[in-house]
Order: C-alpha cells, then structure tokens, then sequence
C-alpha cells in the first residue's frame, strides 16, 4: 500500500481542526448550561478537555500476533501521537472527593512496516467510557491539586492492508477491554462557576491482539459547575461593646473653722469598677467559608473587615472564638471542621490593628450547639433544602470584651 498522498494529510488535519472548533462550541454549550442552573446550588458539573495522546504500541508485537515471530517485517514509520478529546459529567461529594464519568476519544495511530516480500500498514483507533474517583487537595482559595483512578472500557478497532506475504488474514480486528486507568493535574477555579485543568492521564489499553500498552494523554479541560454560589455578603450588627463609665471625682469636704478636737476622717473607698459583659455575634459560616471548607476565601476576609470597621474606637481584650457545624457528616468531621474554621477566623482577626493586643482563643464545638431547633429540619439526605434550614448551625460565634 503506497504512503498516504499530500491531500489525504490536509483532510486529516482539516478534519481535527473541525474537532477543536466543535469542542469548543461545546465548551460554551457547557458554560450556558451552568449559568442557567446557577440558581439551584448543587455539586454537579459537566467538562470538555483535548490534548494530545502519546501511543507506547509495540508495532513489532502487533505484526508478530499477525505472522509469527518470524514474519522478517521491520519498521519503516509510524506516527504514535494524535488529538485526544474528552467529554465528562461529575458529583463533588464534599471538598476532598468526587466521582466522575466521561467518553474518551484516544485518537488514531499508524504504522508501516516492509519485509523482502511484501509490506503492512495498520492502524488503530481507541474510544470508550471510564469511571474514575476523583481526589483533590486545595492548595489555596483557587488553586487545587487533584489526582484520579478508575476504571476505563475502551473499544480498539484496528485497520490493516498488505502485499505479499504480509497480507493479514483479518483486516479489520476490534476488541472491548475494562482496564486501568490513571491521572494528575492542578485545577485552578476562575470563578464560581467556571474552572480550568491542566492534566496527565494514563489509559492502558488493548491493540485488539491482545498486546497491552499505555496511551498517555496532556490535556486541558474547562470545567463548568453547576449552581455554586459566591459566598454571601455578611450583614453583622454592630455589636454593643461595654464601655467603663466616666468615675466623678468625690466632692472636697467642706472647710472646718473650729474644731474642739482632731477628727481622723475615714478615707472613701472608690466605687469598684463594673463588670465588662462581653458581646457575643453570630458569623455565617456560608458568608466566610465556602460549604465544608475552611479556607477564608476573598468575600469572607472583606465580611470581617466590615465586622471591625463597625468596632472602631473600641480596644479589645478578650475575643472567644467558637466554630459551629450543621449536623450533616460524621461528628468526628464537623468536629476538626468547626475548629478549622475558628482558627481561619482567628488568625486574620489576629492581624488587624485594634484586635493584635487582645488575648483570642478559639474552639470548635461540631454539631453540638445548633440554633435550630429539634423537628425544624428534616431530613438526613444532603439536598438543598435540607442545606439551606441547616443554615443557623454553620456558624462562628465571636464573644467580645473590651472598653472604648
């Protein structure tokens, strides 16, 4: 079989470049779609990526499964690395954990080998679907590490043509296979509703011979999810922080002229200083943290700049911090949540000017001091309705004590 001909190279290219076009007009599809959901909070999203696949094939072992050992063939040229694209759809269980399900398109790989007596060209092409667990680990208020394993079942439909002695008995082998599947990347969060990825995937596949090898793929993927919410402005009170009251100086006792005798005057013992009740206010944990996180993000630090505006003139202290978590979850989770969160809220209160020479402690107190009351909320599955009643319980309570 000649080499392919100068158009048959311009139709391959124009057709990946139509492939990229469509992927991106999915993209936006993608973007639509989220924008339109934005309403119901929820952890589902839907992604786009392509890249580039790397085939680590063994064309030796694909025309040795053909002819034997022994078929003399040898490689003239090969092309192992084509366009990669991928759709998927995900459930976020919680900040650390997701499941994810995609159809993945691996691309077409070439090769030509030739003997004395005649010559081969084959091809293969790789699709499928795969299910993987998704881990992620937040590295800052954007940007995440995340890692993935599953399970990938992938179709590989091979195409070969010869002459001579070279000429394959069955020209068109495919083959179904469930195997492993492997992945890295970073994932940057440009708004609430919209990421990016940049990835390392590993899909281990079958060349329909049964020789096995790795099909490596970069790529970068825009994520779009469903329904999450910026965190909201916090609206706080000005708390009502005790001020010591001005002390009058007792009055002078009146001149005395005549006196028989000396009088000793028993000295009058200041009136002691009154107690400072200290103020407590209740912080939305949805207005600083994003939902079972920890990570002061930018609306929460600007909520606690307001919080400390509204105290000025006010000198502190004492400050108590406690972190609250809504009964959904293990105890042992909302437990470490809630102290988290309290010491998030602590550390920044720590660095602002009226606040650094008051002594601050925090604490975390789990699901077991919640502002609901028992019957309110009912319910055990995490939806949205049950989340929104469980509000008042995902809070950080801030007890002040200071003089103006």
């Amino acid at each position: 079989m000649q080499e392919p001909s100068p158009f048959i190279h311009y139709a391959l290219h124009t057709m990946k470049t139509h492939l990229l076009i469509r992927l991106a007009s999915l993209g936006t599809l993608f973007a639509a779609v989220a924008g339109t959901a934005h309403a119901q909070e929820s952890n589902y999203y839907l992604g786009v990526s392509a890249g580039r696949s790397h085939s680590q094939l063994s064309e030796a072992d694909t025309t040795a499964s053909l002819f034997g050992a022994g078929n003399g063939a040898s490689l003239q040229s090969n092309e192992q690395q084509d366009t990669a694209y991928k759709v998927f759809g995900g459930y976020q269980f919680n900040r650390n954990f997701g499941l994810e399900l995609g159809y993945f398109n691996l691309g077409q790989f070439s090769y030509r080998a030739a003997s004395s007596t005649g010559t081969l060209n084959g091809t293969y092409a790789v699709d499928g679907l795969n299910l993987d667990l998704i881990g992620t680990l937040p590295l800052s208020e954007r940007f995440a590490v995340f890692g993935r394993i599953g399970a990938q079942y992938a179709n590989t439909r091979d195409s070969f043509s010869g002459t001579g002695t070279l000429m394959p008995t069955d020209a068109s082998p495919g083959k179904r296979e469930t195997n492993l599947k492997l992945g890295l990347g970073i994932q940057y969060d440009i708004s609430s509703s919209f990421q990016v990825r940049a990835e390392a995937e590993r899909y281990r596949i079958n060349d329909a011979l049964d020789n096995r090898a790795d099909v490596n793929v970069y790529s970068l993927s825009l994520v779009f999810p469903f329904g999450r919410k910026a965190a909201a402005p916090l609206a706080v009170t000005a708390p009502a922080v005790y001020v010591a009251p001005v002390v009058q100086p007792a009055p002078e006792p009146a001149p005395v002229t005549k006196v028989p005798r000396p009088v000793e005057l028993a000295p009058v013992a200041p009136p002691p200083p009154a107690p400072r009740a200290p103020t407590r206010v209740h912080l939305a944990a949805d207005s600083l943290f994003g939902y079972d996180q920890a990570v002061l993000g930018v609306q929460g630090k600007a909520a606690l700049d307001a919080f400390a505006k509204s105290t000025e003139g006010v000198k502190f202290e004492s400050i108590s911090v406690e972190g609250h978590a809504d009964r959904l979850g293990s105890a042992a989770h909302n437990d470490r949540l809630s102290l988290q969160r309290a010491e998030a809220v602590k550390a920044y209160l720590a660095t602002l000017p009226q606040m650094q020479n008051a002594t601050i402690n925090a604490s975390g107190k789990g699901m077991t001091n919640p502002l609901t009351k028992p019957g309110e909320c009912v319910g055990t599955k995490r939806t949205k309705a049950l989340i929104d009643c469980l509000q008042p319980d995902r809070r950080v309570d801030v007890e002040l004590t200071g003089v103006r």
